[in-house]
């Protein structure tokens, strides 16, 4: 489906026209299922079904909101509001397994945080933390994101002049570059699409980050062919989106 049939039923679906909805709800079941599918090796307690239909939600809300004025893909509006849908349950309802050993760990480093910062009158970095706490990088990354709040995408960052900014509409623009186009949560729906040796190809290049070169190896191919073929898929995916 193009962009500008995704844009009329989206103006029709706006209109409470209930086909357009159930074709856009249809078209997009792909999309939903890729933002889950993110989030199911940290869960327990939970079924991907119920996840899934929490993730609908936010593309019901998508549906709803996007303005058709915008040049961008639905797509790439639709991704950030399912993520924060399925966020907030799994924030609310404590979804997100977290060692206990982990939390009490981040909470000595936030501790620990607070106190060289009022003995150096300014913020500390990560490497003065690590220092202090003796403890590997990895171990206090893990341990200070465990304690973090997770930010609701319809949170206000600005009100004034009888307007309000959310934190949705910070959401930068993807962009059309090569890479943007991989890097986005539907790539696997998108990559569906594809021959299998031109799947191999592009996770290759983007997800084993090989050069062309060492892709040409592994395919049995010259360095130009694979930089021509990539080209090639790339202009395909963007179609698709």
């Amino acid at each position: 489906m193009t962009r500008e049939e995704t844009k009329e039923l989206l103006r029709l679906a706006q209109e409470k026209d209930q086909s357009a909805i159930d074709r856009l709800v249809m078209e997009n079941q792909g999309l939903v299922g890729c933002v889950v599918k993110r989030f199911e090796n940290r869960l327990i307690n939970v079924e991907r079904e119920d996840l899934f239909q929490i993730g609908m939600i936010g593309l019901m809300k998508a549906i709803e909101r996007f303005d058709l004025s915008m040049d961008v893909c639905f797509s790439t509006y639709a991704v950030p509001l399912v993520m924060g849908e399925i966020r907030r349950f799994l924030r609310d309802d404590g979804a997100i397994k977290v060692s206990r050993s982990l939390k009490e760990t981040g909470s000595r480093l936030r501790r620990l945080q607070d106190e060289l910062e009022k003995q150096l009158g300014r913020a500390v970095s990560f490497e003065e933390l690590q220092e202090h706490s003796g403890l590997p990088a990895e171990t206090i990354t893990l341990a200070m994101e465990a304690g973090a709040q997770i930010e609701s995408l319809q949170s206000t960052v600005y009100s004034g002049d009888g307007k309000e900014l959310l934190l949705e509409d910070q959401v930068a623009d993807p962009g059309d570059g090569e890479t943007t186009v991989l890097n986005n949560v539907m790539v696997e729906q998108l990559l569906s699409h594809l021959q299998v040796p031109e799947q191999q190809l592009l996770k290759l290049r983007y997800f084993d980050e090989c050069t062309q070169c060492e892709v040409a190896k592994r395919l049995g191919m010259t360095q130009v062919q694979v930089s021509r073929t990539e080209k090639k898929l790339l202009e395909k995916l963007r179609v698709l989106m």
